[in-house]
């Protein structure tokens, strides 16, 4: 039988009411099953690797490293456009913002073209999480008082974990002993819940959110590359130095409910490069040990 949303809360959390996002949520984990599977991609791969799944149908859930911290990179650009439109109503996202070309950064595919006549907050959300625009990042964190002001956002739906602290492009330098702009795989699950399928946004908001994720221009190769093809993914890409290379998504099997996923990634050498198909194949651990 399925659960509830406030049972599928309960799940991801481990807290049976309040706060919608905890520091260290709990859940029915499948630990032993997977992680041998996982530690080989690490070895595989060179990397280190986090996984949180929950199964908001039946409160299943598959972990490993979990809550250890990893740079979130462009991940929070989901989270960040959670946070302008429960700030905004739909009216209120059109309203233009206004940006120099001295404020373009690196990876601006979509501002850098709109420069004279600046860009809706609606079409910034679009920007950022379809196609990762950085600067539009940038604003989407300015609209929210800069990235304390996004830390606050969290900090105030019960998410003591994640941490923001600069600004694109500085927030991808990931250093591994470095606690700013992280995250962990269960606490950006939580956060995902909450703005997707949780109690924060309205039907009409949460639809946008979720509709931008599953137009994601950036993600093929990652989670929707490890689930069966006829599944619907909404995701959020990311990537930085250290070979940093992550997803987070919103995946929906016909007919069951939804599954939320965060899948991280990191390796040793600065100038390290990623593979997306540790992304893909986690993903297909993930989803063989929901279904077992």
């Amino acid at each position: 039988m399925a659960l509830t949303r406030r049972g599928s809360l309960a799940a991801l959390t481990g807290l049976a009411v309040v706060p919608l996002v905890g520091a260290a949520p709990r859940a029915p984990v499948v630990p032993t099953r997977a992680a041998p599977s996982f530690a080989r991609l690490e070895r595989e791969f060179d990397a280190r690797l986090g996984v949180h799944a929950v199964d908001t149908g039946t409160g299943k859930a598959v972990a490993y490293r979990p809550d250890e911290p990893f740079a979130f990179a462009s991940t929070y650009k989901a989270l960040a456009a959670g946070a302008v439109l429960r700030r905004n109503t739909p009216a209120g996202l059109e309203r233009v913002v206004t940006y120099t070309q001295a404020e373009l950064v690196a990876h601006s595919p979509v501002t850098g073209r709109h420069v004279e006549s600046g860009m809706s907050l609606r079409a910034l959300c679009d920007a950022a999480i379809r196609y990762s625009d950085n600067t539009a990042g940038n604003l989407l964190l300015g609209e929210l008082g800069g990235p304390k002001g996004f830390q606050a956002e969290l900090t105030g739906l019960g998410d003591t974990t994640t941490r923001a602290d600069r600004y694109e492009p500085a927030l991808n330098e990931a250093a591994p002993s470095d606690p700013r702009d992280t995250s962990t795989p269960r606490a950006l699950t939580s956060a995902l819940y909450a703005y997707t399928l949780g109690g924060v946004l309205d039907g009409e908001r949460r639809a946008l959110l979720l509709d931008w994720l599953g137009r994601n221009t950036t993600g093929g190769a990652l989670i929707r590359s490890g689930v069966p093809a006829h599944w619907k993914v909404g995701d959020k890409t990311g990537n930085a130095s250290y070979g940093t290379r992550n997803d987070i998504a919103v995946v929906s099997p016909p007919g069951a409910a939804p599954i939320l996923l965060a899948v991280l990634s990191s390796r040793a050498a600065r100038d390290a490069a990623y593979d997306d198909r540790l992304i893909a194949r986690a993903t297909e651990v993930v989803v063989a040990a929901l279904r077992a």
